[in-house]
């Protein structure tokens, strides 16, 4: 079940560990909020490597680790986070005293973790990119986003940076694979590392044993999130995917431990 991944296109350190990759969605906020230093150092003091956040830019441009546009959800506060400055965001309480990160200040925290950032916001992707070269942690980021447009802001300003597909290139690719045909279109998959999708869209399964095969055929990995049930973590780790995006971290690693045998188990931190 353990095995090493080819090399990438970009991103060696973030891949280096064998699959499959364990990674804490918003870090693991049973106890603390999500997306703070706090909910990162809880996921990775459990011996998660792997940190997945999301980053909107703040009105002085500043990288700001958040998963809403708003923080209604978050803080009770009927503001945008692209309409306040860094200093204005990190006087607002997310609870228990929890502040909102910048991009920059997890990275520096965290100097040992691999991070898969999200990038969710219009102008985002110059700030992702101007923390990630100040903490010279291009090796242990990868850059997704749902827009191609964030996406490619972003890893042009990185070169040979780890990143997923956006959603409508995944599409292509996962037509292509289902079809059998994935192999023969080079420059659709230039430059993808991963796929993090769902298992399924409606009816419509995407984590197939066919469709990881076309996969791993061309050197990409797939990541499903957000999976919380150890039966459907476990089920789809024997399909063959490489990550599980989890805000369980914890039964994640238990399921590990418990499916691997003991001259398969790798070091996960």
């Amino acid at each position: 079940m353990v095995r090493h991944r080819p090399p990438s296109n970009g991103g060696g350190e973030w891949f280096s560990p064998a699959v499959p990759r364990i990674l804490a969605h918003r870090g693991f906020a049973l106890d603390v909020p999500e997306n703070t230093l706090a909910a990162f150092e809880a996921a990775l003091g459990l011996g998660v490597l792997y940190i997945e956040t999301d980053i909107h830019v703040s009105k002085d441009g500043i990288a700001m680790v958040a998963h809403d546009p708003s923080l209604i959800r978050v803080a009770g506060v009927d503001s945008a986070v692209c309409d306040l400055t860094t200093e204005e965001l990190q006087t607002i309480d997310l609870g228990g005293g929890h502040r909102m990160p910048t991009l920059l200040d997890a990275l520096v925290a965290f100097p040992l973790a691999r991070f898969n950032i999200d990038v969710k916001s219009p102008g985002a992707g110059a700030a992702v990119a101007s923390a990630v070269l100040e903490a010279e942690a291009t090796e242990r980021v990868l850059i997704t986003s749902f827009s191609s447009r964030r996406r490619r802001e972003a890893i042009d300003l990185l070169p040979r940076v780890a990143s997923s597909a956006s959603a409508a290139r995944f599409v292509l690719i996962l037509a292509l694979a289902k079809l059998g045909l994935l192999a023969f279109v080079p420059p659709l998959v230039g430059g993808v590392d991963a796929v993090q999708v769902p298992p399924h869209y409606g009816r419509l399964a995407i984590a197939t044993a066919r469709v990881i095969r076309a996969l791993h055929r061309r050197g990409i990995e797939m990541h499903i999130w957000t999976v919380n049930d150890p039966q459907k973590m476990h089920r789809l780790l024997m399909l063959g995917v490489d990550g599980i995006v989890t805000d369980r971290p914890d039964l994640a690693l238990e399921l590990l431990r418990r499916i691997r045998p003991p001259h398969e188990a790798q070091p996960l931190g």
